[in-house]
């Protein structure tokens, strides 16, 4: 399976790819479910909550979308400098970057485990901004492995994309096998985060670092030796 992955680089990111885009939907499921409402992952959701919140629609939150926010582009653009200059392909800065995610998700479960979480508490907001700071370098690091329609942290564009270059739509084919993936797998990590709710608040985090480690594990392991770029699908969708 390593000599098939190291042989077909741009097939394997776009697996690991979609792999973390499942830990994702499991992220956001504790955010949502677990920390009041608040999405650390996807921030289109987040920006509308914090938007109605604000306006002080049906008593939705505003500091913890708030503080989503801001730690998640935070976490962004910690990715962004630790990879500026870096070489296409999977590199050991990408390893690190994952690696540190995984980090934040275990520290985090960890203490959740050992400590009673309060909506609205100290505890529950920096849980959120723990978890924000985690998917915005999560997203960053994936941005520059460059997996076409597969941010790993929205699929608004995705399904756009799938709609639009369907047979009810322009036509002339698509590769519509990735996007229904990413749609699928994003929905299917909700599901178990919100199953996973019913063991403990942690439980999501721990299985969300265990496949993080697993990702960059097998990108590390197969990734490219240096030398012209790889060629791959196409830059991120946005």
């Amino acid at each position: 399976m390593l000599d098939r992955m190291r042989a077909n680089p741009a097939g394997s990111y776009l697996g690991l790819m979609l792999a973390l885009t499942f830990s994702t939907g499991i992220i956001d499921a504790v955010g949502y479910l677990g920390l009041d409402r608040v999405f650390t992952g996807n921030m289109t959701g987040n920006v509308v909550i914090l938007g109605m919140g604000l306006a002080g629609a049906d008593d939705l939150p505003v500091l913890g979308p708030a503080i989503a926010l801001a730690a998640f582009m935070l976490g962004a653009a910690l990715g962004g400098r630790v990879l500026r200059g870096s070489r296409d392909g999977w590199t050991g800065k990408h390893t690190a970057l994952f690696g540190a995610v995984a980090g934040v998700l275990v520290v985090g479960a960890l203490t959740v485990f050992f400590v009673e979480v309060v909506q609205g508490s100290v505890l529950a907001y920096s849980a959120t901004a723990a978890l924000g700071l985690a998917m915005g370098c999560q997203a960053a690091t994936a941005r520059h492995i460059a997996v076409k329609d597969v941010t790993t942290v929205v699929v608004t564009s995705t399904i756009t994309g799938l709609a639009s270059d369907s047979t009810l739509g322009k036509g002339g084919g698509q590769p519509w096998r990735r996007r229904a993936g990413a749609v699928v797998l994003i929905g299917a990590g909700a599901a178990t985060g919100a199953l996973l709710l019913n063991l403990h608040l942690g439980a999501g985090m721990l299985l969300s670092a265990l496949i993080t480690v697993v990702v960059l594990a097998l990108g590390h392991i197969t990734r490219p030796g240096r030398g012209p770029r790889v060629p791959y699908d196409g830059a991120v969708s946005q």
